[in-house]
């Protein structure tokens, strides 16, 4: 709807008022319906005695059928059916002192609200302008009531003005949202726009009752978060209905485009002092924001797109010259150190919320990360790496649930190493999921001789080097329940201290030289010599890691 189209109808109503015939007039207003939108008049009756009678001027497409239709409606509004028109109406012109007539009116298409308010104005001013004719008819016969029609036109007169008041004063608040947009100012721009229009403080909410601007005086601190199912029931209502609802002290609009919920704009109104003019306003308003916020998210997810991509692309070191001009693009610095961190938790779908709660707690910790998706994994590219544990805390108290596990790449400086730490983070995420407990944090630089397995589980190298080393120890301990195995290996880990190695297994000393010698005559093998004994501890520290996980890392990197 343009402010001249409303102009030139309004002005064109206003000559319908100097005709004093009433044919004329019906002329005149059939003549107005191209100007309003798309359709067409197809027919104008005026009421002669207690019959609707088809006007002279209809042209050639009104017919008997169509007469029937109209005399079928009895005086009031209602559909008519034209042929290869999807939409017909007989409007009643009708004015306080009875009815005057008919105007019927098709369209190739149903006719938005804002064709359907201009065919209203149009209707009530036909109907008026005919209202007037027929007192003027009247004064011919009685001077009392040449005096009640000029009385009726001057009424009739101010109405129009007061429609044009309206009109203009809308036309003000959209050039105000017209230029806020223009400017950039978002929803600030919007949210002052509606408050200079009302003089009413305004408000704009996420769709959970988060405070985005605000505009006016009166701003509680802190703003008052609402009931999560009231909120929700307000704003099902406030969709459903076509004018803004009232909620207590509040008048209150929707911004839903395409049907979705974004936001909320309100009017604080404890007085009740909004008027007709004000529910405009903020109907103006709402559809406003509800473009503001449409835009919003598309750029989200489009930066969330390229950020995914950028991603996909460094795991996979593609297109490593221009990563840094892409990673700035969206706004992360690519220079300097980097760790992949790898992320799965059992129970929890990684999806975009999930990667969103990810993301989130990273920011929490004032870690600038580059996230994706892959194979079930939460991926992050981090500038620096996570404090000990401080990532899996977070996330867990961030997620209700201890039951994830994440892996931590080392450190890449160029992009083009982005895929080894990548190949690194999942190979610490393996072994975290492998380990007892499995949750928790693992960095591949922690790792020690976990380092030189094979990804994926498939040890059997490992476990033909431990059983050719520990074979008969450990059938020795499975025929005893014996725990040979488990001293020869805390004897390594004390650095062949007696004392330590025997405090540590929690026996005297006596007892630890009977179990080496035990040892010794088992395994037919000698501790002092140099390549046994680097043989059997690396083979005990195996036996232990695939039996048991990586040691957890010290409390301080």
């Amino acid at each position: 709807m343009t402010s001249g189209v409303i102009h030139d109808l309004l002005s064109r109503c206003l000559a319908m008022f100097d005709s004093r015939d009433e044919a004329e007039i019906l002329r005149r207003a059939m003549a107005q319906v191209s100007v309003v939108g798309p359709g067409r008049a197809e027919a104008g009756y005026l009421l002669l005695g207690d019959a609707l009678v088809r006007c002279p001027h209809d042209g050639l497409r009104a017919t008997a059928a169509l007469d029937a239709q109209v005399r079928e409606l009895a005086g009031r509004d209602g559909p008519v059916r034209f042929p290869r028109r999807a939409w017909g109406w007989a409007f009643a012109l009708r004015e306080p002192g009875g009815l005057r007539g008919a105007l019927v009116v098709s369209s190739r298409d149903r006719p938005g609200d804002d064709e359907r308010f201009l065919l209203g104005v149009l209707v009530r001013q036909t109907a008026a302008a005919l209202s007037i004719a027929a007192a003027h008819r009247r004064e011919r016969a009685h001077a009392a009531e040449a005096r009640r029609a000029r009385d009726e036109r001057e009424a009739i007169r101010r109405r129009l003005q007061s429609s044009l008041s309206d009109l203009g004063h809308l036309r003000a608040v959209h050039d105000a949202l017209a230029r806020a947009a223009a400017r950039g100012d978002g929803e600030d721009g919007i949210v002052r726009a509606l408050h200079r229009a009302t003089g009413l403080p305004a408000a704009i909410e996420d769709r959970f009752g988060n405070l985005r601007a605000w505009a006016g005086p009166g701003r509680p601190e802190p703003y008052p978060k609402p009931d999560p199912a009231h909120r929700e029931e307000l704003l099902r209502d406030a969709a459903r209905r076509p004018r803004p609802v009232r909620s207590r002290d509040r008048l209150v609009a929707v911004a839903a485009p395409r049907g979705e919920v974004l936001g909320a704009l309100s009017l604080v109104d404890p007085g009740g002092r909004a008027d007709e003019r004000a529910l405009r306003a903020l109907d103006h308003a709402a559809t406003s924001l509800a473009l503001e916020l449409a835009h919003v998210r598309e750029l989200a997810e489009v930066e969330l797109r390229l950020r995914h991509e950028l991603v996909d692309d460094l795991l996979v070191g593609a297109d490593v010259p221009g990563a840094h001009a892409r990673a700035e693009a969206v706004g992360h610095d690519l220079h300097g150190p980097h760790h992949v961190i790898a992320v799965r938790w059992p129970g929890r779908t990684v999806d975009d919320a999930f990667l969103g709660a990810v993301v989130r707690t990273a920011a929490g910790l004032g870690l600038p990360v580059l996230p994706t998706r892959r194979d079930g994994t939460a991926v992050l590219v981090a500038r620096g790496a996570p404090g000990e544990r401080s990532l899996y805390r977070a996330l867990s108290r961030e997620v209700g649930s201890e039951a994830g596990a994440i892996g931590v790449g080392g450190r890449c400086e160029p992009p083009h190493e982005v895929p080894r730490s990548y190949q690194e983070a999942l190979r610490a995420l393996e072994v975290r999921s492998r380990s007892h407990p499995a949750h928790g944090m693992t960095f591949f630089d922690d790792l020690g001789l976990y380092r030189i397995l094979p990804p994926g589980g498939d040890h059997r190298e490992v476990d033909r080097f431990v059983r050719e080393w520990l074979g008969p120890l450990l059938d020795y301990d499975a025929r005893h329940h014996s725990a040979l195995v488990e001293t020869l290996s805390q004897y390594f880990d004390c650095g062949g201290h007696y004392s330590e190695a025997a405090a540590a297994l929690v026996i005297h000393r006596s007892t630890l030289r009977y179990r080496l010698r035990r040892i010794r005559e088992i395994t037919g093998m000698d501790l002092a010599d140099v390549e046994s004994r680097l043989n059997l501890q690396v083979a005990t520290r195996m036996w232990k890691i695939t039996r048991t996980g990586p040691e957890e890392p010290p409390p301080a990197r």
